[in-house]
């Protein structure tokens, strides 16, 4: 009986071993990639609001570094991402009695281009915008730790999104 269940527990193993390609826990399909590189996303949004093209820039170069296997360089990479940061608004969302606006919503929207260069086809190579928002307090002034705290949220969000469209190819 130990035999039998040995032997079940041994194919259920290699079974699992299996699969249609390589994945990972944060969903990365990575084939024949092994280096990446980020170009700087210049802002050339309406409004310019000063060391946001920077920060996108180091947190998608900070968010593949992390959730994928591949190695950042600066020349002849796998994979390549380009863009610019192409709107930056304010918005009033609600307002009070006195017309004046009781929430606030700040509006990022990135445009990336991203290559694969292991795919001579063009296979996964995209043009796309990708925005997000974050709402705040009318009475609050979107400077120091309120802008801060909603970019945090902004880019961590849109920088996911990059990542999932270019790299979780399920």
């Amino acid at each position: 009986m130990k035999t039998i269940r040995n032997i079940a527990l041994l194919v259920c193993f290699v079974l699992s071993l299996q699969s249609c390609g390589v994945y990972s826990l944060s969903g990365v399909s990575i084939t024949t990639e092994e280096t990446f590189e980020v170009r700087f996303f210049q802002n050339e949004a309406a409004i310019v609001e000063p060391g946001i093209d920077l920060r996108l820039t180091n947190e998608l170069r900070d968010l593949i570094a992390n959730q994928s296997p591949l190695s950042i360089t600066n020349t002849n990479a796998d994979v390549i991402y380009e863009g610019e940061i192409v709107e930056y608004y304010i918005a009033p969302q609600a307002s009070t009695s006195e017309n004046t606006a009781a929430q606030n919503r700040l509006t990022v929207t990135v445009n990336c281009r991203f290559y694969n260069n292991t795919r001579k086809d063009g296979t996964y190579d995209f043009e796309r915008r990708f925005s997000f928002f974050s709402d705040v307090p009318g009475s609050n002034l979107l400077t120091g730790s309120q802008l801060d705290t909603a970019l945090d949220e902004i880019f961590e969000r849109i920088t996911q999104d990059i990542f999932n469209a270019s790299l979780a190819r399920w």
